[in-house]
């Protein structure tokens, strides 16, 4: 080993030391623990991919976990046909009508939004489950066919020790302000821009 790697290593070595120690009194002041409110919102892919990652993990541990899916319909998914293999833990209601600009008939898409968050509600009270998941509820709040105010007022009515995820573009301002975890996907580059069509296995 030359002098000059010698000393980069002595280098990096005291700068770990002196940053694990920073980490180790910061770690200190970190003393809560109770569920999280956890939204995922942007123009991005990978809101729902992320949500399912959290799901994954969280049936990793044994936990019970609730999902409702509001808008995606009864399209066949590789996520619902993943989960619903494990019925002992997880829940699986699929209660959109599709996607907006297929049903087309807002009427439908209200009650089938108003039926999912009942359900969905159920499950936030639900003591035996630990993760729910509130697939694409950002969008059945952007289009108004769910009171805002009802589910701020859930969401924070909610058991202390639950975790909750909700998906979707265009988060309102009053859901983000009671979160206690917002991150927003941001769109660089797209296959579907390149004239791609969806593909299963990875967006579906």
């Amino acid at each position: 080993m030359t002098d000059d790697e010698a000393n980069k290593n002595r280098l990096h070595n005291e700068a770990m030391k002196a940053l694990k120690a920073e980490r180790d009194e910061l770690m200190r002041t970190k003393t809560e623990r109770r569920g999280l409110l956890i939204v995922h919102t942007g123009d991005g892919k990978g809101k729902s991919t992320a949500a399912f990652g959290m799901v994954v993990r969280a049936l990793g541990w044994g936990q019970r976990i609730g999902i409702v899916q509001f808008i995606k319909g009864k399209w066949k998914t590789g996520e619902r046909n993943f989960f619903t293999k494990f019925p002992d833990l997880v829940r699986y209601e699929v209660m959109g009508e599709g996607f907006t600009w297929e049903t087309q008939d807002r009427a439908r898409d209200i009650a089938a939004a108003a039926a999912a968050w009942a359900t969905a509600k159920e499950m936030i009270a639900d003591p035996e489950l630990e993760f729910v998941l509130l697939d694409e509820l950002n969008i059945a709040l952007r289009y108004e066919y769910i009171d805002i105010a009802d589910v701020v007022a859930a969401l924070k009515a909610r058991p202390l020790d639950k975790h909750i995820c909700i998906t979707g573009r265009n988060a309102r301002p009053a859901l983000i302000e009671i979160a206690d975890l917002v991150t927003e996907m941001t769109l660089v580059k797209h296959p579907f821009q390149q004239g791609m069509k969806v593909q299963r296995g990875v967006d579906f």
